[in-house]
């Protein structure tokens, strides 16, 4: 969709960039792109060049320039073609040496040199990695990675704008599959419901929104753990069946985990449900502006050993959520940081039974002055259809 331009994050970056001096940075992460131009590109061939002074430049596949030219806040676009008669090489060569053209104005370059991680095109199912050219083809490079970090760990009042949608279609799907939810049908088929709804009904959601695109790991009773795939395994009566879930609104993400039960849920799940809440509501009391990041994940360490599962859980129980559903900052205790207001953050204490079962806990919590705003209208705990 086609959003005004985010002066206001424009400006942060700028800002950064002269703390940093730095004259330009070069960026081709389909986020950072988005981030900076509000062009969510197909393949993830695109290139962002954008100067501390001026105008920026997208570099753009041929066939996206109509949805650039609706889309992208940066009006200056090259360019490059997906099949060259003459050019065996592959698309991102010549996006490669337009950017190059480009940034050879400008002094001192940033690039994405630590990137981690990066979200997904809208094509998603193949997505364009890095080569060892991209890295040597500017000469002389600064890390950029860092600033933007620290640049989108802020969201702006737009940008919290469109995280709302993505939480409201998020769940509005669990709304359904509350509705639909039966024991014996399949961990896989559950999980279709929810995201054939993020589809078919997100898209286009209050006019506002142009791709919805959902994400899930949907587990039930003795198959709720961490990081394995969800399979053909039955919805249990009496135990929750856990929705671990991301939707992705024209490139704003939300990254929940819901429970719903079918039945009366049983008794050993509802005193771990009551001991995990009150974990989850403790830590929202301490995400307030200036606490620690490292004193929140010892926190809510303490309180989940405390519940009986001492070490867990596996994955970070706090981490920041906007252009990736997962991103700086994240929650640790060998680590440093503060929590600050305009930061968005996911908190998701977990408990894991061993040989399968378990209780997780996560919404999206909006950082302001006066504490954790949550932004899904979809209830925490294990929520009975």
């Amino acid at each position: 969709m086609s959003w005004p331009r985010d002066d206001g994050r424009l400006e942060r970056v700028r800002a950064l960039m002269g703390d940093h001096g730095l004259d330009a940075l070069v960026v081709r992460a389909p986020d950072n792109v988005l981030y900076l131009t509000n062009f969510w590109g197909m393949k993830g061939y695109d290139v962002c060049v954008f100067p501390r002074e001026g105008e920026p430049t997208l570099v753009c596949l041929e066939p996206s320039a109509e949805d650039a030219e609706r889309t992208a806040w940066t009006k200056e676009v090259r360019l490059f073609a997906g099949y060259h008669p003459s050019d065996p090489r592959p698309p991102l060569a010549r996006a490669r040496d337009l950017a190059r053209e480009v940034a050879r104005e400008y002094g001192t370059i940033g690039l994405e040199l630590s990137l981690g991680t990066q979200s997904a095109d809208r094509m998603v199912g193949e997505p364009t990695t890095f080569t060892a050219e991209w890295f040597t083809a500017f000469g002389e490079v600064e890390d950029a990675t860092p600033l933007l970090a620290e640049a989108r760990a802020i969201k702006t009042p737009q940008e919290i704008e469109r995280m709302r949608l993505a939480n409201e279609i998020a769940a509005a799907g669990m709304e359904h599959c509350r509705l639909v939810l039966e024991p014996g049908m399949s961990e896989a088929e559950i999980a279709a419901e929810w995201q054939g709804f993020v589809h078919g009904e997100g898209t286009g959601w209050e006019g506002r929104v142009e791709l919805a695109l959902g994400f899930s790991l949907v587990w039930s009773g003795p198959g709720i753990r961490t990081f394995t795939a969800t399979t053909s395994r039955p919805v249990v009566e009496g135990e929750p069946t856990l929705f671990e879930i991301w939707v992705c609104a024209d490139g704003y993400w939300c990254d929940h985990t819901k429970n719903l039960v079918a039945g009366e849920l049983t008794s050993d799940y509802q005193a771990l449900e009551t001991g995990l809440l009150g974990v989850y509501e403790d830590a929202l009391g301490f995400v307030v502006p200036g606490a620690s990041l490292a004193e929140l994940d010892r926190r809510v360490r303490a309180g989940i050993e405390a519940l009986g599962f001492p070490g867990q859980p596996s994955h970070p129980v706090c981490h920041g959520v906007g252009a990736r559903a997962h991103e700086p900052p994240y929650a640790h205790q060998a680590g440093a940081g503060e929590i600050a207001a305009g930061m968005v953050l996911a908190v998701e204490p977990g408990c894991y039974l061993e040989g399968g079962g378990g209780l997780r806990v996560e919404d999206n919590f909006l950082v302001t002055d006066a504490g954790a705003e949550k932004l899904s209208p979809f209830p925490d705990g294990i929520v009975r259809t």
